[in-house]
């Protein structure tokens, strides 16, 4: 026994501090009351946040937002360079670069993720000859630009923006093909509203009867709608190819080693169409200015966001993200380069936004069937929707 006044222990310390802790808990759980203290209620409003935010997806929600404002400021500043600053470099220089320097940021990035001891020069070698994948998807790429300008040699850009709203449907039509998805009806729904809300918002381009914006002089219109809709199917089954390559790749490759791959097949496609066109109206190399520098930095970044939004989201979500980008890019386009902004744009535009909302906050679980052979193994496979995360049939643990 201790006597009085005696030095406490190292162990009576610590039973001392058990019993202390133990009276807090048991306090706390029969209904023992503590004062509320200002840092407890910070800290559990943050926490409230943090989990809102976890909530909507967080590095998905991130990425698509950041793809959002990409494109907004993308379109803009083009809209500046070649509406207001009557620039004439060759826009697929402008898209060379950018391919260039998606290149040289993807090498950075894959060097960066190599241990140590692994050559660079080799992992580079290895990507180049696993890159068949890639060179399929830059031949689209380049068949698209290919039909895009046989199409607006047929018909104008009133109906040639028409045509162009159906990516929105292609994508998610083969979606649930290729990647055998099923949508609930209220998403399909939410596309279809999507799709006519933006095509809305493009009325002044579309019913401009004035100049003949449906028609070109001496053009086919059959040709052109005919290239037009392949244009659309192309790049509807090109998102979604691209999405199977990422996400169900047996050669275990990185979202840079595919950006690397696509850049470098893209890089020759590009420089075949700038032979093809002399250079343009100001010849070789240029026009060029700072304003067609930052394009083509902003058009790189766009490259590297639309596979991080594919790989963290899906296709379609990285439609909703760049469909959202055209009423940024417009309200902008707007208020600082005084573009049009009717009323029926604005009403267009609300439907735009509660389309999006109808489609991301859908809980429906989208399906995705199994293949007949191991349907008896693996069941009715559900895929959670890439942006909100929903709990199923409440907490477990509670």
């Amino acid at each position: 026994m201790r006597r009085h006044g005696s030095p406490t222990t190292i162990s009576d310390q610590r039973r001392m501090a058990g019993m202390a802790s133990s009276q807090s808990n048991d306090g706390s759980s029969h209904g023992g009351h503590q004062a509320p203290t200002p840092g407890k209620d910070r800290e559990t409003n943050n926490a409230g946040i943090l989990n809102q935010i976890l909530a909507f997806g967080g590095v998905r929600f991130l990425v698509l937002m950041v793809l959002c404002l990409q494109n907004s400021m993308f379109t803009v500043l083009r809209r500046y360079s070649l509406g207001v600053l009557k620039e004439e470099y060759s826009k697929h220089e402008c898209l060379l670069l950018a391919e260039a320097i998606k290149m040289v940021f993807s090498a950075m990035m894959i060097s960066k993720s190599l241990t140590h001891g692994e050559s660079t020069t080799k992992r580079l070698s290895h990507v180049v000859r696993k890159s068949s994948k890639m060179l399929f998807l830059a031949f689209m790429y380049g068949s698209m630009n290919i039909l895009s300008f046989v199409a607006l040699r047929n018909i104008g850009a009133g109906l040639f923006t028409i045509f162009a709203q159906l990516k929105i449907l292609t994508t998610a039509t083969f979606s649930a093909i290729v990647l055998r998805r099923t949508y609930s009806s209220a998403r399909w729904r939410a596309l279809i509203s999507l799709m006519l809300g933006v095509l809305l918002f493009s009325e002044p381009i579309w019913n401009n009867a004035d100049k003949g914006a449906n028609s070109v002089a001496g053009g086919n219109t059959l040709v052109g709608c005919g290239a037009v809709l392949i244009e659309v199917s192309l790049s509807g089954f090109a998102s979604i190819y691209f999405e199977k390559v990422i996400k169900t790749d047996t050669e275990k490759m990185t979202i840079w080693e595919r950006n690397f791959q696509l850049a470098m097949w893209s890089f020759p496609i590009y420089l075949c169409f700038i032979l093809f066109e002399g250079g343009g109206h100001a010849g070789f190399l240029g026009g060029w200015s700072i304003v067609a520098l930052m394009l083509s930095i902003l058009g790189a970044a766009g490259g590297l966001l639309v596979a991080l939004s594919i790989k963290y989201g899906d296709s379609i979500l990285k439609t909703l993200a760049v469909t959202g980008s055209i009423l940024l890019s417009s309200l902008i386009d707007h208020y600082v380069l005084f573009g049009p902004l009717t009323p029926i744009m604005v009403i267009a535009g609300a439907q735009v936004v509660v389309a999006i909302c109808n489609y991301t906050f859908d809980l429906t679980p989208v399906e995705t069937k199994p293949k007949a052979a191991a349907v008896e193994a693996d069941g009715n496979m559900k895929e959670m929707d890439p942006l909100i995360k929903q709990e199923e049939g409440g907490k477990a643990n509670n």
